[in-house]
Order: structure tokens, then C-alpha cells, then sequence
């Protein structure tokens, strides 16, 4: 039987072996094993071990005489998608990075392949500029370039949108208002529907339309963090306004002062997602953020949410108590309404009435009275309170204690056997009791009525690609770690990156929590007129960990990065 013939070897194979880099066999292994498709041979190359894909680019720069890139490095708008085809950057794995006159600037990751320059130099009539990129990264810039919303709405849409309607008008010819009547609705609202559906796959907490002057981008934010998906046409700013305030029930045709409104997008028989939408009239047209509400978040359990053993052990008793007051507290952002309705999910039993009054209902509990709060017509936090008091009420939940009013109801709902849960915006534990006293809350009402606190913050998860940090014992002493942490039994780790969470190093949030119960040392420290710092001391006696030792609990465990921890928490 004849062996199998040797497969035709690249240049850049040739070079590997030439310069000693890669043995022949190596260099035929990885070419006859290599997919489809191309830098095949430098990806088959790379997934072996033989070689790193940095590695090979800096020989490709060093050999070939080109400069070398980190593409990652370049905003997705700054990229010039229309210099080359979609299909022939998707099918030879190149980027244009620029274009004037008559040259393009083209990241790729093989310069040595003389018959893909010439295609590319064929179908454009353009010369060429390269530059040499790292086979990886450039295949994950051109998939995300590929799959942008952008690229579907022109599938959409069809050749009926021109998109140099992004290039800027002449002063004085506002040429998108005119335009936007020839705009048919149907593509638009498709697109809509794209853009949300893609943000709640990737699990993102809020959409933002954003208007400018000579272009209009959306952005979602994933784990914290904004992240551009999508430049439309200028053109489409009036058009996407208006169906997102017409399918949120708003005002179409009030542009001068904010509103907000609710929409729901239904995906299956057995799911839907509820958004809130807000919308703010700015100096180019109205921006619109899309709160993304899943109730689904609220049904994942108190063990999902990253509490430690003896943190989850003290909520779940407080919430087991007939009556007192449960309090949440941290920034905006921080998860305290995933939180509350999780706790609200496990006290949510067919013997127990539970109403709460927010501004607005985030997330819809089928068993739960939700009430939305409307300060214009007269229903204030307070107003429901009372209301609630008149409704034979088990557990009340307050979106939020704003001011005296509000406080005190709830403190002497609190008091005469009903469980109050609420949030106020505070820093920690401690400062919350404070700062209920400056609001002029009763210290003894206070030590009477409180019997928990937590205080939170969520930190970006670390991908499973993450990897081993090299992290000096001065920087771990002065994060917080002691010399007994630091006995070599365990390895710090940070961000990597990869396909799944898109190169960040970071996929899902985790959160990191000071849960403070209201002891009768701590009461006492209340009622005899401690400060913030003395309750402080005396919780750390107890054995309850700040949200920084909380934070490097989560490093020890591999869940998050020392540099996430020290950006989320205050020492």
C-alpha cells in the first residue's frame, strides 16, 4: 500500500523549518492535520503546543519585514469594514485596518501567502499595507466583525440602506429627518429584536441606543462593563426611537423630557424578558437605555449568588424570624434587587402575603403584591407602607429608604411583628446604622427593629481560561493578606482570555458580601451613641468579614482576580 503522499508545505511551513523553528514533521503533521479554512496550519500549529501564536507572528514580523500589531488593541469602529468584501476578510482571515486613497492598511497573519494578496488586491484595485497579527486574536476581530448587529441589519434591510449615510452632512441639511420617512418599519423593528436578543445571550444587564452628532452606536453592558456591538446608519436614529417608544407604550411624539416605560419580548411559550425603558432627550436626538429584567435571576438560588457558608447560615436565619427589619445596602449596580427578590423567592409560600412597593417593579413574582410607586400621583413609599399595614401583611419589601417618613414606618412595621426587607445606598454594614440615625431614626428604634445588614458588591468572574498569577508578596500584603494567607497553599490567578468570554479573561459576575447580624454588643454600641467605626470593630470581633476580606476570600478561591477585588471593594 503507498503512504500517503506529503502535503504541499506553506511558505510560512518552509520558513519555520528554515530558521529552525519547526521540525519537517511537525510542519507536515500540522499541515495535513490542520482544518479547513485559512492560517490552518498556524491555528493547528498553536493548538499543539509547538509554537505560540505570538510567537509565530513576532517570526512572521522579524522574517517577512513587517510591523507587528496587537489588533485587540483597536476599537471595532475604527476598523474600515467596507475596504474589503465581508466574505473574502471572513474567507482569508484579514482585517483592513485603514484606507486612503488608493491603499489599504491589512492586518493578516501569514504575509508570506502571495495568492490571497493578490485576490485581495484583485477585488479591491487597492495596494497594500501589511501589518502581521496574532492568528487567534484575528480570527476572534473578524468572527465578532462578521456577526455584528450592523452586518445583520444590512441582511435585513437589503440593498435599500446606503451606508455612507454615516458620512456627516453639510451644516444646515439635516438630511436623516427627511430620510427617515422612506424608512420601511419592518426591517428596523427585526433589527430591534436582534440586538436585544443577542444582549440577553450574552447576558447583559442593559442596552444603550446612543445618538451623536455624525454617528449613532448601541452598547450593551456585560458584567459591569459597556461594550460597542453596533454602528447603524445615522439615518436610522428617529426611526429606532420610535418603535421602541411605541412598543414601551411612550410618547412618541414628546422628544423634549424624559420618560420611562416597560416592554416585553416574548422568546417561547414558557419565557419571556421584561425591559425597562428610559428614554433622555440629548443635544442630537433622544438616547434610550433598555434595562433588561429576567426573572429568572431571581430563581437562581441563594446558593448562586456567591455567599459564603456563614454569611448564607445568617441571612437565611434572619429571614426565618417572624419579624424585623432585614436591610441591603450598596451603589447602584451593586445586585441588591437580585438579592431581595431571591429572599423574597424563598419567603414566597402560599401561607404567607408579602407586598412590596418599588420604583419600579424590576422583576414580576407571580404570589407577591407589587405595588409601582408614582410620586406625581401621590403614591409614595410611604403612602404604601401604610396602605400595606391595612392589608394583613406577613413581609413587606421597601425598593428603598429615602427619607425620614419612610423610615420610620418601616421601622414600627418592623416593630409590631411584621418582616421588612429594603435597601439604602450606603458603603458597608456599619455606616448603614449611622447613617438611619442622621436621618433621624431613633437609635433605640434602630437597635430594636434592624437584625440584619449586608452590605455588596459583584465582581467579574474569571473565565475558565484563566491563568496562574505572578503577583509580588508586597502587592498581596497591602491588598490585605496576611503572612499566614500567604503560606503557598493555594495560587492566586488572573484573566487570560478567550473565545467564550471574548478576550476579557472574565465571564459572569460574582458577588462579595459583608453580612453583619445586629448582635446585642452592637445594639448596645447604637443605643450609647457609637459611631460607624465602633460598630465596625466590634462586627470584626464577631468574626464578620468586610467586604475586602470578603473579596480576597473569593482570590484564595480562584474566583476572582486580586485586581477585580481591589477595584470593586475599599480596605
Amino acid at each position: 500500500m503507498a503512504a500517503n503522499p506529503q502535503p504541499a508545505l506553506s511558505g510560512f511551513a518552509r520558513a519555520l523549518i528554515q530558521h529552525g523553528r519547526l521540525s519537517e514533521s511537525d510542519a507536515v503533521a500540522c499541515t495535513r492535520q490542520g482544518a479547513e479554512g485559512a492560517n490552518a496550519f498556524l491555528l493547528e500549529v498553536a493548538q499543539r503546543g509547538l509554537l505560540s501564536a505570538s510567537a509565530m507572528a513576532r517570526f512572521a514580523a522579524d522574517t517577512f519585514g513587517y510591523p507587528l500589531l496587537d489588533i485587540t488593541t483597536f476599537d471595532k469602529s475604527m476598523f474600515s469594514a467596507d475596504a474589503v468584501d465581508r466574505k473574502l476578510m471572513q474567507k482569508h482571515q484579514v482585517v483592513a485596518l485603514a484606507k486612503r486613497q488608493n491603499r489599504i492598511t491589512l492586518a493578516l497573519a501569514d504575509p508570506s501567502n502571495m495568492r490571497v494578496l493578490d485576490e485581495i488586491r484583485f477585488q479591491t484595485g487597492m495596494q497594500l499595507d501589511l501589518v502581521v497579527a496574532e492568528a487567534d486574536k484575528l480570527k476572534r476581530v473578524v468572527d465578532g466583525l462578521s456577526e455584528s448587529a450592523s452586518e445583520t441589519l444590512k441582511e435585513l434591510t437589503g440593498d435599500e440602506f446606503d451606508m455612507d449615510l454615516l458620512k456627516q452632512d453639510a451644516p444646515g441639511e439635516p438630511r436623516e429627518e427627511e430620510d427617515t420617512s422612506e424608512v420601511d418599519d419592518a426591517p428596523v423593528v427585526r433589527f430591534i429584536q436582534k440586538v436585544l436578543i443577542d444582549a440577553i445571550n450574552e447576558g447583559a444587564s442593559d442596552v444603550h441606543f446612543e445618538p451623536y452628532e455624525k454617528y449613532y452606536r448601541i452598547r450593551v453592558r456585560t458584567d459591569g462593563v459597556l461594550r460597542e456591538i453596533a454602528q447603524p446608519p445615522l439615518v436610522l436614529k428617529e426611526k429606532i426611537a420610535a418603535r421602541i417608544k411605541v412598543i414601551s407604550r411612550l410618547d412618541i411624539s414628546e422628544k423634549r423630557v424624559p420618560q420611562d416605560g416597560r416592554m416585553k419580548l416574548v422568546l417561547s411559550k414558557n419565557k419571556a424578558i421584561d425591559f425597562r425603558v428610559s428614554t433622555l432627550p440629548t443635544l442630537h436626538g433622544e438616547k434610550i437605555v433598555m434595562r433588561i429584567l429576567d426573572p429568572s435571576s431571581a430563581m437562581l438560588g441563594i446558593d448562586a449568588l456567591g455567599y459564603e457558608p456563614d454569611q448564607r447560615k445568617a441571612l437565611l436565619d434572619a429571614i426565618e424570624r417572624p419579624y424585623g427589619m432585614i436591610l441591603v445596602t450598596g451603589p447602584t449596580g451593586s445586585g441588591k434587587t437580585v438579592s431581595l427578590y431571591t429572599c423574597l423567592n424563598l419567603l414566597n409560600k402560599a401561607g404567607v402575603n408579602i407586598s412590596t412597593a418599588e420604583d419600579p417593579a424590576e422583576i414580576n413574582l407571580p404570589g407577591i403584591n407589587q405595588v409601582n410607586v408614582n410620586e406625581k400621583a401621590g403614591l409614595t413609599f410611604a403612602t404604601s407602607l401604610r396602605a400595606f399595614l391595612r392589608q394583613d401583611p406577613d413581609v413587606i419589601m421597601v425598593g428603598e429608604i429615602r427619607d425620614l417618613e419612610t423610615a420610620e414606618i418601616s421601622v414600627k412595621a418592623a416593630q409590631t411583628g411584621h418582616l421588612v426587607l429594603s435597601t439604602l445606598h450606603t458603603n458597608d454594614a456599619p455606616t448603614t446604622l449611622e447613617r438611619l440615625k442622621n436621618m433621624g431614626v431613633a437609635p433605640f428604634n434602630i437597635a430594636s427593629s434592624v437584625i440584619l445588614i449586608t452590605a455588596q458588591r459583584l465582581a467579574r468572574r474569571l473565565c475558565s481560561c484563566k491563568k496562574p498569577a505572578d503577583i509580588p508578596l508586597e502587592a498581596m500584603l497591602e491588598a490585605g493578606f496576611t503572612v499566614e494567607d500567604l503560606d503557598g497553599s493555594w495560587q492566586p490567578y488572573a484573566p487570560a482570555g478567550c473565545e467564550r468570554c471574548k478576550g476579557s479573561g472574565y465571564k459572569g459576575r460574582v458577588g462579595i458580601y459583608q453580612v453583619m447580624p445586629v448582635s446585642e454588643d452592637i445594639a448596645h454600641i447604637i443605643m450609647t451613641g457609637g459611631n460607624s467605626m465602633d460598630i465596625a470593630a466590634q462586627a470584626e470581633r464577631e468574626g464578620v468579614r468586610d467586604l475586602r476580606k470578603s473579596g480576597l476570600l473569593k482570590v484564595r478561591q480562584g474566583v476572582t482576580s486580586l485586581e477585580e477585588v481591589l477595584a470593586t471593594t475599599n480596605e
